[in-house]
């Protein structure tokens, strides 16, 4: 497109600049040509009153010479015969006796072609009643004296134009091309999966159009992904909790086969569920990163998802005498995130509370801000752990039978994708504390985000919540099995 608006240019110019140049060039001919011709006409005519007056040669010669084209041999005079006086020729002749006769019959100016030149011949009556010519020789050179340097400049003002119209052309056009280009780049990264490409509203009103059709389309289709994805997070947070109800209930029958045997179908249908879920969420995998960056540019507001999240699961939490504590979501903390990373990485932290705590076992949830953090903190008073590090690794693939893997590895990833990171500790409620730090601003080393490694959250800290207080998070926890190893 950009080539075939300069080659138009191109065309147009030319035909333009030879419209123009050529007549131009022409006329500034024909005025050279009519110069050195008046200036001919001028010095015969300065002869005239000469030749009414006398014939004489010694005068003639004396006038000849008194002009220009005299003085440089171009004027010869040709005074016929008369009565009582002889034929007088002044000069060198350079036409035809015909051409004179010619002259002499009719009576005005011709212009003859002569070897070098042009030759004026210019009737003028003498004293004895007769013509004489006067012949003036015009160079070659005087005929188109100025004209080649008058067609050099008309050539150079045209390249000039045909130039600068090109130049500007192409800058049109690459003004014209580069939205185009950028929208077509955009829509093949849309294609590869980047669902965060957008167009800039730049150039023309119709592509500006385009641009904007395109971001809206792009919309549409990530929202639509960030719904299905929703789905698929809504289907782990709908199966689990009946999951973990049903599991507890099992574990409550007792012993004896019936009871084994229900344990055991339970097992199975947890590790089904989990196989369909990473299913599910492998299949949407490509699609995850740039969906949750489009999402994430909005953000969500954590204390209304803990809020949200805690009416959830408090039903279960009474209905197994768990005590709920819940700080610093009274009021709006904005975080880097789509509410359904958010959703589903909550779920996850609550789901281990229920799964790997007796019934009874009281747990909190904390949200704690500043400028540029915010920390989530799920704590219980479990049996805690003995080894966090390792709590933390098995949190890292699949997790063995009856896990999906996805459970601290979905709030690691979640922390992460925001520059923070999760540890795990000791909780002043005497269990487990999991630690959730989100990165408002997060870091960016070498063009990239720097991935963090999970680390254990030391003790003798002081974080600040939300509404202004302060606490410790000391605190000693009995030895224990895992909680959080899925």
């Amino acid at each position: 497109m950009r080539w075939a608006l300069v080659k138009v240019v191109l065309a147009v110019t030319t035909m333009v600049v030879l419209v123009f140049a050529v007549p131009l060039g022409l006329v500034v001919q024909e005025q050279a040509h009519d110069r050195a011709m008046s200036h001919a006409e001028r010095q015969s005519a300065a002869l005239g009153p000469v030749l009414a007056i006398t014939t004489d040669r010694t005068q003639l010669e004396r006038a000849v010479a008194s002009t220009q084209a005299g003085a440089d041999g171009r004027i010869t005079v040709h005074v016929p015969a008369g009565r009582g006086s002889s034929a007088v020729e002044i000069g060198r002749q350079r036409v035809s006796r015909a051409d004179l006769d010619t002259a002499t019959r009719f009576g005005r100016a011709s212009t003859v072609v002569v070897p070098g030149g042009y030759a004026l011949l210019q009737p003028i009556a003498v004293s004895s009643g007769s013509l004489a010519v006067v012949e003036v020789f015009v160079p070659e050179g005087d005929m188109t004296r100025g004209v080649t340097i008058a067609w050099l400049l008309l050539g150079l003002v045209g390249a000039f134009l045909v130039l600068g119209s090109v130049v500007i052309a192409d800058r049109l056009g690459t003004r014209v091309v580069r939205p185009v280009r950028l929208l077509a780049d955009a829509a093949h990264e849309l294609g590869q999966g980047n669902m965060g490409v957008r167009v800039r509203e730049t150039g023309p009103s119709e592509l500006r159009a385009a641009a904007v059709a395109f971001n809206s389309m792009a919309n549409q289709v990530n929202q639509l992904l960030t719904r299905e994805r929703e789905l698929a997070a809504d289907l782990s947070h709908r199966l689990r909790t009946p999951l973990t109800v049903l599991r507890l209930n099992a574990a409550s029958l007792g012993d004896g086969p019936a009871a084994e045997q229900t344990r055991e179908a339970v097992a199975q249908l947890e590790r089904e569920v989990d196989q369909i879920i990473r299913t599910v969420r492998a299949r949407r995998s490509a699609y995850a990163a740039s969906a949750a960056a489009a999402s994430a540019s909005a953000g969500c507001d954590a204390a209304e998802v803990i809020r949200e999240r805690m009416g959830f699961w408090s039903a279960l939490a009474e209905d197994q005498g768990r005590q709920v504590r819940t700080a610093g979501a009274d009021r709006p903390v904005r975080v880097p995130l789509a509410r359904a990373e958010l959703v589903a990485a909550l779920d996850a932290m609550l789901g281990n509370v229920f799964r790997h705590t007796p019934e009874g076992t009281a747990f909190a949830v904390d949200v704690h801000s500043s400028e540029d953090t915010v920390i989530i903190l799920v704590s219980d008073a479990g049996p805690g752990i003995k080894d966090p590090d390792a709590a933390l690794c098995r949190g890292q693939g699949d997790g063995g039978p009856g896990s999906t893997g996805l459970g601290l590895d979905i709030v690691r990833r979640v922390a992460e994708s925001t520059g923070g990171d999760v540890a795990i500790g000791n909780s002043v409620l005497g269990g487990t504390e999991v630690r959730v730090r989100l990165a408002l601003r997060p870091s960016i080393s070498g063009g990239r985000q720097r991935r963090r490694r999970p680390r254990r959250w030391g003790q003798g800290r002081e974080i600040r919540a939300a509404d202004g207080s302060s606490r410790p998070t000391d605190g000693t926890a009995a030895p224990g099995r895992s909680p959080y190893g899925s």
